[in-house]
């Protein structure tokens, strides 16, 4: 998995979106979020769940790698007045 500093990935978000790969966005050296792409409409329905699972590998791992748990990496990725 690719990772690029914050500022990297705002520079240069199109030219690494294109890439088609999971990417993780750090600040100092440390995981803040990731762009996971996103098959388009047009692509079946197994395209779609291999790449949720793709999304399910990442989450485990970033999980494995820090101390965070479940609830703790969903309040870092999501707005609380998003949370349910």
């Amino acid at each position: 998995m690719r990772s690029v500093g914050v500022r990297e990935f705002r520079d240069q978000a199109t030219t690494l979106m294109k890439l088609g790969e999971t990417i993780r966005i750090e600040r100092h050296g440390k995981p803040v979020g990731f762009f996971v792409p996103v098959p388009s409409p047009k692509h079946d329905r197994r395209e779609i769940n291999e790449s949720l699972d793709q999304l399910g590998n990442v989450v485990e791992r970033v999980l494995a790698q820090t101390s965070l748990d479940e609830e703790d990496l969903v309040r870092a990725l999501v707005p609380e007045d998003q949370q349910s």
